[in-house]
């Protein structure tokens, strides 16, 4: 379920809500600070720096919500951004993923606090020293001998950590001991365990003034000198008390808590409404009830501003700066009542609701209506209304004459404090709870168009307005809904009325309601489409895995790779899946599945075919191998080149090679102008791939010794890529004329992703380079995976790492104008492949073509 930031509006229905922030320049709150913390908040690197690492930040979400995140945790003293507890299994086992996150967060001027436990590493000292550990209630029992052996670890792995910063760059101070005083916390049962009574910040507070993030172990010391051990989760807690930070964050290895039955990642639970039921259910129990009782006892004690997230530190970006968030988020959120009409509220709580509408309402604020006639109007409807405690939201929803219709969110009206503090959310939830069916209108142009389209089953758009229903699955029934909202009212308490004689929105694709014609996926939401991918342990596989985890209607259900086998799938948080090893005779059998993805070598996709082709399965098969790139009854999956129609009616789709995907981008747009002959020789493709190229199986093509201060040419003549850029190109553009002849020499670069290709291009007559580059903007114009750069400038490999698309660019003319030389960039893992195949699901499943695709 989205997570989502605010632009509140009165009168219209607000977004789901995360936190929020002020429209402020992240970089500017970054970079000065507040509140007498700027030496520790400006960053001391260059700023270019800076803004390189919040452009990676937009790989994982949209630079709108990057910026809001970044002005919101700046919006705070340093010492009060977040606090982060880690686990002694992180620090073991992804002490590179953790140091990586810790330092993107310092590199754009934000100093979480961390403190952390080592818990498998003490157990094991313990068992080489043949001291069995001890616990009561799920408290270690510490004597004399396992407190030396833990002051030790502890020592030792609050250095890794350090050095491990220190080594990306990122300055950190370890922190052993004088921040926590404590006394026993019962010295006969527990022995050396502390119970915390007092934080010391000032230590804190220095280390971050000095620029360097604090490390901390969760080691205290009593009154008169004597070291106790805390547990972490505690010591974080009594950090986060004293500190009031906006995040408290507990890295895990799974990401997150997840729910008993159904296996899914739970992706917010809101205090304030859930936490009585949700310690009623019988899976919560033992571990999963006690960590949930501690974090509502925390959560109570701190603003309201405050939330916890239980995250990977793979992730820990995603659920910082992204609106779908990527763990599990607890918040207390506001506890929300309602009423059967105005006349059940209080009279002094009507007070409360007149200074809410006549502040925040649009309609009262200008005139249009009073509170008083608006109130009045709603005594004459069967109308429930629904708040907060604090008054600082008010929706009213208005039962239909004819039981069949949909509920009308007529009212949704809320305060900039209700959006700080995750009130909007809580309210739609219950909205939904309540009923079975809801209908409402809001503006085309809204901010949070997007999630109402999440929200719905089924929209209706006429000029400048947006019909949403869901829960409505009678068409006969959606007519009558569109006949209903027929005129504007102008000044309209209610929701604006709206004109069905125009068209629909988002229409392309087949006739569907009222005779216009509608983009499959959008006129009526469905459940996710699951996704099985078959070979994922490439890092092709892992990006896919990647962009399906940040899709808005794909679901993983199987990943296969004989190797991971019974492991966790790491880069997916939507859910707990775990890797299996599926046969050919497997892929039939799950017949729930919509679309599979053979991330395998070459020459080995077949016998998963032949077994899908056997059972007559309609499932949609994306083959990233080259094995039917050739074959005329699958479907070449480039859409900017060959048109997106046969791709959407496919079942079957190739998808093209990397290299080869840039070389057409290159090449096309002169080919299908006619400047390119088929028996004009010369066509000569210079190409070098980072060493992700060649896969994960051990060879000297990805042997990072070899590859140092080398570049390697490989293949020289013959490579398969060679044949398939002249036959699609040639099947494209040169129809009834010999095929197109074009020679490719691939060589590996030192650097990890990305592929330059340089193509030297005869043409048929005399151009320029303005007239080239003019061409190219003119064949590429609304591609939005395709930049055509000026003339003069050349892409470079830095420049498209880690992006979705193609850069093209160069344009040199030389030989009297009739040779044209282009260049080419692409990442290999990307549009080469994981964003390719992704496009191409998309449009075979009837979505946007670009739904999952950071653009």
């Amino acid at each position: 379920m989205l997570r989502t930031l605010p632009v509140l509006r009165a009168g219209s229905v607000c977004a789901r809500v995360r936190a929020a922030a002020a429209p402020a320049s992240a970089l500017t709150a970054a970079r000065t600070g507040r509140r007498g913390m700027t030496s520790a908040r400006s960053y001391q690197g260059d700023v270019s720096e800076k803004e390189t690492i919040v452009k990676l930040l937009y790989n994982i979400g949209s630079k709108k919500e990057v910026e809001q995140y970044l002005t919101y945790f700046s919006s705070v003293e340093s010492h009060q951004f977040a606090v982060i507890k880690v686990g002694g299994a992180v620090l073991t086992d992804s002490l590179d993923s953790l140091a990586s996150s810790l330092t993107f967060l310092n590199r754009v001027g934000l100093y979480p606090i961390v403190v952390h436990g080592a818990g498998p590493q003490l157990n094991g000292l313990l068992d080489d020293a043949g001291i069995v550990p001890d616990y009561i209630d799920g408290i270690r029992i510490t004597d004399e001998k396992t407190l030396n052996i833990a002051r030790k670890v502890f020592a030792e792995e609050n250095l890794k950590l350090v050095e491990a910063l220190e080594k990306l760059g990122t300055r950190a101070r370890p922190i052993n001991g004088g921040v926590f005083t404590a006394e026993y916390l019962d010295k006969d049962k527990y022995k050396l365990v502390g119970k915390i009574t007092h934080v010391n910040k000032a230590l804190i507070e220095s280390s971050i003034r000095a620029g360097a993030l604090p490390i901390l172990t969760s080691l205290a010391e009593t009154p008169d000198g004597q070291i106790v051990n805390v547990n972490a989760d505690v010591a974080a807690g009594e950090l986060a008390s004293v500190l009031e930070p906006l995040k408290i964050v507990y890295l895990n290895e799974k990401g997150g808590l997840f729910h008993g039955v159904t296996k899914k990642r739970i992706d917010v639970i809101n205090l304030d409404e859930e936490y009585e039921d949700l310690m009623k259910e019988p899976w919560v129990k033992f571990g999963t009830k006690l960590k949930i009782r501690e974090i509502h006892d925390l959560l109570m004690r701190l603003p309201r501003s405050s939330s916890v997230s239980i995250i990977s530190a793979d992730h820990l970006h995603k659920e910082l700066f992204t609106h779908s968030g990527a763990g599990t988020l607890i918040r207390r959120g506001h506890r929300i009542f309602k009423h059967s009409g105005p006349k059940a509220i209080s009279n002094t709580d009507v007070d409360k609701l007149r200074t809410l509408l006549s502040e925040n309402d649009p309609q009262i604020v200008d005139g249009s209506t009073s509170v008083a006639s608006y109130l009045k109007s709603l005594e004459s409807k069967n109308a429930t209304i629904y708040g907060d405690t604090g008054y600082d939201i008010f929706a009213s929803v208005i039962t239909p004459e004819d039981a069949t219709e949909p509920f009308i969110v007529e009212k949704f009206v809320s305060t900039k404090n209700a959006a700080l503090n995750n009130v909007t959310d809580n309210l739609w939830s219950v909205l939904r709870k309540d009923f079975k069916s809801l209908a409402w209108v809001v503006r085309k142009n809204d901010p949070n168009l997007a999630w109402y389209f999440e929200r719905a089953d089924g929209s209706y758009t006429e000029n400048d307005l947006v019909l949403f229903w869901s829960g409505v699955e009678n068409l006969d029934l959606v007519q009558k809904l569109v006949a209903r909202f027929v005129t504007p009212r102008s000044g309209a308490a209610g929701p604006v009325k709206i004109n069905p004689a125009g068209t629909r929105s988002y229409s392309s694709t087949r006739v569907g309601l009222f005779g216009h014609q509608q983009r499959r996926g959008y006129a009526t939401k469905t459940s996710p489409r699951k996704v099985g991918i078959i070979g994922a342990r490439g890092y092709t596989g892992q990006e896919l895995i990647k962009l399906i985890d940040n899709h808005p209607s794909l679901e993983l259900s199987h990943v296969s790779s004989r190797e991971l086998k019974g492991k966790p799938v790491a880069d997916y948080s939507s859910s707990q899946v775990i890797y299996s090893s599926l046969s050919p005779q497997d892929l039939p059998a799950n017949t729930d599945v919509d679309a599979w993805v053979l991330a395998l070598p070459n020459k080995i996709c077949k016998p998963f075919v032949d077994a899908l082709e056997g059972a007559k399965s309609k499932a949609v098969v994306v083959d990233l191998s080259a094995d039917y790139r050739f074959t005329d009854s699958w479907t070449y999956g480039l859409p900017e080149l060959y048109g997106r129609d046969k791709v959407r009616q496919a079942t079957r789709i190739s998808n093209p090679g990397c290299y080869a995907t840039g070389s057409q981008v290159a090449l096309a747009p002169l080919v299908k102008a006619g400047f390119v002959l088929p028996g004009l020789s010369g066509v000569s493709i210079f190409g070098v791939s980072g060493y992700s190229g060649a896969g994960t199986t051990p060879s000297p093509k990805n042997d990072v010794n070899l590859l140092r201060d080398n570049m390697m040419p490989y293949a020289l003549t013959g490579h398969i890529h060679e044949r398939e850029i002249g036959h699609q190109l040639s099947r494209g553009f040169l129809s009834n004329t010999a095929p197109l002849e074009v020679a490719f020499m691939p060589h590996v670069g030192q650097f990890f992703r990305g592929i330059s290709l340089t193509v030297s291009i005869p043409v048929s007559k005399a151009v320029t380079p303005e007239e080239v580059q003019a061409l190219y903007e003119q064949t590429y114009a609304g591609q939005k995976l395709i930049k055509v750069l000026k003339v003069g400038e050349i892409p470079e490999v830095r420049d498209i790492q880690n992006k979705h698309g193609v850069q093209v660019g160069g344009f040199a003319v030389g030989s009297g104008g009739k040779r044209v030389v282009v260049v080419a960039t692409i990442d290999n893992l990307l549009k080469g492949a994981a964003t390719q195949a992704l496009q191409n699901m998309n449009l075979a499943l009837g979505f946007d073509e670009y739904a999952g695709i950071p653009l």
